[in-house]
């Protein structure tokens, strides 16, 4: 086991850095582990603030990673509301906003991604709001209620996944909604047009009204307050509050001042990590939304920013730190839930990667799988949207690598397992 004087250090309090705190300690870690958070909460998961919280079926309390007390108990050095501003990989220490030095043995950069802002003029406005914080989402839990209850109109800058929950949110509680999309489809980047539009339908039947093809170029408003969205396309769009839903970026900056070596941005970004997530330091290693990992199955590099990759990397990494052989190979998964259609997304099928994709099941009913093939009929990623039980087999099929039957995926009554047999 490693020696219990030695200091390993986690930057970065979400999910990620939790959960690799959890697994030293569960992995018989007896040395100093400590924690920088630069948010004054302790560690919590991020699907919730663009779902159950944001829709009011969850309380505050319920998207933490552990309870307060845990960390404590479990001998978690932690230093909330204390950004890390520094990083010396040769003197190996970080140094905190407060002038504090915190010499490390080995440390994790688990420092997330943080949203894209709208570079246009009326940003400034008080009802102009992001989505990553749970405090973005307590704002925005009471923007939303009192927009139900005015009958006020939300414009939405981007029909990502965050976008896309938001706007189900906002029509739970009542709200006009409005979404400006540059792409023809919502998700058109992630999933394709054959997709993609059936989520306008999903939205349209709920009373969503979409603007594609166009950006938002002003937001206008008198003493403070947001009055209207104007787009490229000339159009005016009333508004109330506006959200900026255009992806996120990682977070880089220590390690591009430490110079560790960083994926091209126009490949996503991140600080590139071999497969046991070990940065181009060996002392410093890198996990969740910020991590551009060799993926060892798909044979690509890949930064993932949903909740299942924080979970399974952040104690992945925490194994390798500790000298463990690991190689980080889960499939990438992702869900989402909007109105009544809840969804699971496995694999990784970028544009012009697939040949086609097949679907399995009633599209009309909204009970169906969409599997994603490439030119050799290989299964690059499947959605099973309304059906359960199925993320096991799909992602089997996803790491087998054999060709399959269109015909035979497309026939709900031809078992997942046959294809595996």
């Amino acid at each position: 086991m490693v020696d219990a004087h030695q200091t390993f250090v986690i930057v970065g309090g979400g999910l990620a850095g939790a959960k690799a705190a959890e697994t030293l300690r569960s992995e018989g870690f007896s040395g100093r582990v400590i924690l920088i958070c630069d948010e004054r909460d302790h560690p919590y998961e991020r699907p919730p603030l663009s779902k159950d919280f944001l829709i009011g079926k969850a309380e505050r309390d319920s998207v933490f990673v552990h309870e307060p007390a845990w960390y404590a108990r479990s001998d978690i050095e932690l230093h909330l509301g204390q950004p890390a501003v520094a990083l010396d990989p040769v003197a190996r220490t970080v140094r905190l906003g407060d002038g504090t030095l915190i010499a490390y043995d080995k440390l994790l950069l688990a420092t997330g991604a943080e949203p894209r802002r709208l570079d246009i003029p009326g940003t400034d406005l008080a009802g102009v709001h992001h989505l990553r914080r749970l405090a973005h989402a307590e704002r925005l839990r009471g923007v939303l209620a009192s927009l139900g209850r005015d009958n006020g109109h939300l414009v939405i800058a981007g029909a990502g996944w965050i976008g896309l929950e938001v706007a189900a949110a906002a029509r739970s509680y009542g709200a006009e909604v409005t979404i400006v999309e540059p792409a023809p489809t919502p998700l058109h980047h992630v999933l394709g047009p054959e997709i993609g539009g059936l989520f306008t339908e999903l939205h349209r039947e709920h009373g969503v009204r979409f603007h594609f093809g166009a950006t938002l170029t002003e937001i206008t408003g008198q003493g403070g307050v947001v009055l209207a969205a104007q787009t490229d396309t000339g159009e005016e769009h009333p508004a109330h509050d506006v959200l900026a839903a255009i992806g996120a970026a990682p977070r880089t900056a220590l390690a591009e001042q430490a110079g560790l070596a960083l994926a091209d941005r126009a490949q996503g970004g991140g600080i590139v990590v071999d497969a046991s997530l070990r940065t181009s330091d060996p002392h410093i290693f890198a996990a969740g939304d910020v991590a551009a990992a060799a993926h060892p199955v798909l044979d690509t590099r890949l930064r993932v920013e949903h909740w299942a990759n924080a979970l399974n990397g952040g104690p992945a990494a925490a194994r390798a730190m500790l000298g463990q052989e690991v190689s980080y190979d889960r499939i990438p998964y992702f869900f989402s839930d909007q109105y009544d259609v809840g969804l699971e997304y496995s694999g990784y099928a970028p544009p012009g990667s697939y040949e086609q994709v097949v679907l399995r099941g009633d599209v009309g009913k909204r009970e169906f799988i969409a599997c994603w093939l490439d030119a050799g009929g290989r299964l690059l990623a499947a959605m099973n949207v309304n059906v359960w039980d199925v993320t096991e087999p799909l992602q089997a099929m996803i790491r087998s690598g054999r060709a399959l039957d269109a015909e035979a995926l497309a026939d709900p009554t031809v078992p997942l397992e046959s294809f595996l047999a």
